[in-house]
């Protein structure tokens, strides 16, 4: 079983791809963390709603316990689980809904990976904007994740890493929705050309 759940390890952190998101540490001290995530959409709102509700084919597998992303699920509505099934019946509760609007906002209560097993609880809100240009429907979508309590060596330690890995996450929630897959998808080389 994995325990690298959604928080990073300096390797892992070397193999993040770079992202068009705009994130920051807001906030960061022994006992309160909170971190900004926003990622710009060519999609309308109602597309990006639907396919955060999808968290497993986006999530990304090297930050579950199970090392399968399609072993989580979000069960859209105030007391759902976000959770993760683990073999012979086990499972993880990774977040609790406490507030859903479709295509507007869900905020879940808990605390993500190593956190959970600390004195420290969070509240991690996701907001759909529209944000239409020209001719194109377009959206963002803000996260924000506060956290408050004891942690060892204080959260101001733990907060660099907690915004890399909710950047990476998305990120791929951003390919998703543009592209089909939660995948960097590189962009190909340009052909030569014959002078």
């Amino acid at each position: 079983m994995r325990l690298t759940l959604l928080l990073c390890t300096p390797i892992a952190l070397s193999s993040i791809f770079s992202t068009t998101a705009t994130a920051e540490v807001v906030e960061s001290g022994a006992m309160t963390m909170k971190i900004k995530e926003v990622i710009e959409l060519a999609a309308p709102v109602d597309r990006a709603y639907a396919s955060f509700l999808k968290i497993g084919s986006w999530w990304d597998k090297e930050h579950t316990f199970s090392g399968d992303a399609a072993n989580l699920s979000l069960d859209a509505r105030p007391g759902g689980c976000f959770c993760e099934k683990l073999p012979n019946g086990g499972g993880v509760l990774h977040l609790t809904v406490v507030f859903i609007a479709p295509n507007q906002r869900v905020t879940l209560s808990g605390a993500l990976g190593p956190l959970q097993t600390t004195g420290v609880t969070g509240a991690l809100s996701f907001s759909f904007v529209p944000k239409p240009s020209q001719d194109q429907p377009g959206s963002q979508v803000v996260l924000v994740y506060s956290v408050g309590g004891y942690y060892p060596n204080g959260l101001q330690s733990i907060a660099p890493n907690v915004d890399e890995v909710l950047s990476q996450q998305m990120q791929r929630l951003k390919n998703l929705i543009e592209t089909g897959s939660p995948a960097n998808v590189a962009a190909a080389p340009a052909a030569p050309t014959n002078k």
